[in-house]
């Protein structure tokens, strides 16, 4: 079994796969789009490719665990993932992902024109690994 994680943006949407035994997540691939059907069609391909059973998708919550415009824009997204994808699509908080993802960055010190899609990678890799060490715990 597979999980995909999810990094939902406006611009670009980062994505991450598990490995076959959940322990691991891995960044995958950055879609640079911000037409949310051509992202969740892109999202399906994946899913079929990959085999993957169940998706992570990031909740951008406010830091005081209110849901502003984003989190409702990445409803609405999940919601046109459903209608395409039979398996489980599961709603995981996000704050800080991007925040944790650039510090990564920067004690690599990874720099250039890629690191934006990168830090979408990254930041999927992180909602799907803490997803991932939920279910071990």
């Amino acid at each position: 079994m597979k999980i995909l994680g999810i990094d939902y943006g406006d611009r670009r949407t980062g994505i991450a796969i598990s490995d076959n035994s959940l322990t691991l997540a891995s960044n995958y691939t950055t879609i640079e789009s911000g037409h949310a059907p051509k992202v969740c069609d892109e999202i399906i391909e994946i899913i079929k490719k990959e085999k993957v059973e169940k998706l992570v998708l990031g909740l951008p919550l406010n830091m005081d665990g209110s849901e502003g415009p984003r989190a409702e824009k990445t409803r609405i997204f999940a919601s046109m993932l459903a209608e395409k994808f039979d398996g489980e699509i599961i709603l995981r908080d996000e704050r800080l992902t991007t925040v944790s993802a650039t510090y990564f960055l920067n004690e690599t010190d990874k720099r250039g024109k890629k690191r934006k899609a990168l830090v979408d990678r990254i930041a999927a890799s992180i909602i799907l690994q803490s997803y991932l060490d939920f279910l071990k715990s």
